[in-house]
């Protein structure tokens, strides 16, 4: 998804933003369920990260905000509630042990091969988005008729377009038959220097350590 700005630590390239997603899935009655995250995004000159995302359930109703913080100066992660006015800190892996976790995710054994032969890759080059310089490609994945019970081919649409400077997405559209389209783009982008207050736990929040209870993600569970 849009989560390259929370992995790998890039220095030297501040910026803060706007991460905006729209999912939007129509039923076979033709009703419609809407979602959207919004996410305020700021990255300093040292590669520290902080994501404060607002999640709004279907068709606008509820919300939720979290804040998130990657520190590799520090080492740590971050997660906060405002609400509750709580942290809770884990260590970061070392970098050789997210490029082997990775690599695992990627290619599963077995899958590379079987999956290969079903999907194609395309460079769709450089051009300006959302106010930034932007390379793109684009991953069809097609999944042959009777694979999982589908009378007909299924294919899953994935558009990437990560800026050459930054080296973040800007935009990634996604379109999926099964579970409708997803739209993330990050807007409003500014490339000064964040306040460095952004990427610290306030002073009167009550702080957590350890591995405890854990969400999805790596996250400690809503509250």
């Amino acid at each position: 998804g849009m989560r390259g700005e929370m992995g790998a630590s890039v220095t030297g390239a501040p910026f803060s933003g706007t991460r905006v997603t729209v999912h939007t899935q129509t039923l076979a009655n033709g009703n419609v369920i809407h979602r959207q995250e919004q996410t305020i995004l700021s990255r300093d000159t040292q590669g520290r990260v902080r994501a404060e995302t607002t999640r709004t359930g279907p068709n606008g109703q509820g919300s939720h905000t979290m804040v998130e913080i990657v520190d590799p100066v520090a080492g740590v992660r971050r997660t906060l509630s405002a609400q509750n006015k709580t942290a809770f800190e884990t260590t970061l892996p070392n970098r050789q042990n997210r490029l082997n976790n990775g690599a695992a995710r990627a290619n599963p054994a077995g899958r590379r091969n079987q999956d290969s032969a079903n999907i194609v890759k395309e460079n769709l080059g450089t051009q300006t988005v959302n106010g930034v310089a932007a390379t793109g490609t684009r991953v069809t994945h097609t999944i042959p008729a009777n694979t999982i019970g589908n009378a007909q081919a299924i294919q899953i649409v994935r558009e990437t377009w990560v800026s050459t400077d930054l080296k973040v997405p800007v935009m990634v559209k996604t379109s999926d038959p099964r579970f409708g389209t997803e739209v993330t783009q990050l807007t409003n982008v500014n490339r000064a220097e964040p306040d460095a207050s952004l990427f610290q736990t306030p002073a009167d929040y009550t702080v957590s350590k350890g591995h405890g209870p854990m969400g999805r993600g790596g996250r400690p569970p809503i509250q």
